[in-house]
């Protein structure tokens, strides 16, 4: 049976272990541009669209951070790949933390979280999630994008950077993008969950990023029992994107560990 999901897969024939990225809400998978073009011509990288997102089939009403991670178990079922290492950003790294507990280590060898955090939604924060699903599914994504472009991406970030974020963003679809939001809003608390990771662990961030700042990388960081900390300097959100070099070199040391160890 063919995944649900819409996929690029390069490279498959290389030994080295896969890398499988997980773009963040609103994107798509077109954010690991920079990713492919750096590691796909020595290892086989999967890059997807999440349900609801980019080419991937939509599900109305609310998507929960579980199925993500089962349709990410399913393609992997799906293209042959017994292992892997799982990187994701933003909610991505949500649902990579949702399928290492699903998948483990048998499966995970290295796990990479970018921009993210493993706390539980608060109170507040399941109304403001459910009250930006309203709007989206109301006004469109193009307002959202344009309030929050400088929040994703540093205000000195190059044009083309800013233009590919905008142009994911206002290309989403609305009705997906409110269904991960409602999702989003009843995950549970990841944190436990890391201190039982069993495999090496890279946590990046951006050093200028709001949504989820430094703070919240150092206590990722000092939960998880084989971790490095990487602060990307002059980067938001989306350090891959602001600063491919640097989060590719971190990511390329990481990877290199990952492939030793095997």
């Amino acid at each position: 049976m063919p995944p649900c999901l819409a996929y690029d897969d390069d490279n498959p024939r290389t030994p080295r272990t896969p890398l499988l990225l997980v773009h963040g809400h609103p994107f798509d998978r077109t954010m690991w541009h920079p990713q492919r073009t750096a590691f796909a011509p020595a290892r086989r990288v999967i890059v997807p669209d999440l349900r609801g997102y980019g080419a991937s089939p939509l599900t109305p009403g609310s998507t929960p951070l579980s199925r993500f991670a089962a349709d990410l178990a399913e393609l992997l079922d799906a293209l042959g790949v017994t292992t892997c290492v799982l990187a994701g950003l933003s909610m991505g790294g949500q649902i990579a933390m949702e399928c290492y507990g699903r998948l483990g280590p048998a499966r995970i060898r290295g796990l990479v979280l970018a921009d993210t955090f493993p706390d539980p939604e608060t109170p507040e924060g399941r109304r403001t999630r459910n009250a930006m699903a309203d709007r989206l599914l109301r006004d469109g994504m193009r307002g959202y994008a344009d309030e929050v472009l400088e929040k994703m991406v540093a205000p000195r970030a190059h044009p083309d950077v800013k233009a590919h974020v905008h142009r994911m963003m206002t290309a989403t679809n609305p009705e997906g993008a409110a269904a991960a939001l409602r999702g989003r809003a009843e995950r549970p608390d990841y944190r436990p969950l890391l201190t039982r990771v069993a495999v090496p662990a890279l946590v990046v961030v951006g050093a200028d990023d709001e949504y989820t700042p430094v703070s919240d990388a150092e206590a990722m960081h000092a939960l998880l029992p084989d971790s490095t900390l990487h602060v990307i300097d002059g980067a938001a959100h989306l350090p891959n994107l602001e600063r491919p070099q640097e989060f590719n070199r971190v990511l390329g040391d990481f990877l290199a560990r990952v492939d030793e160890a095997s």
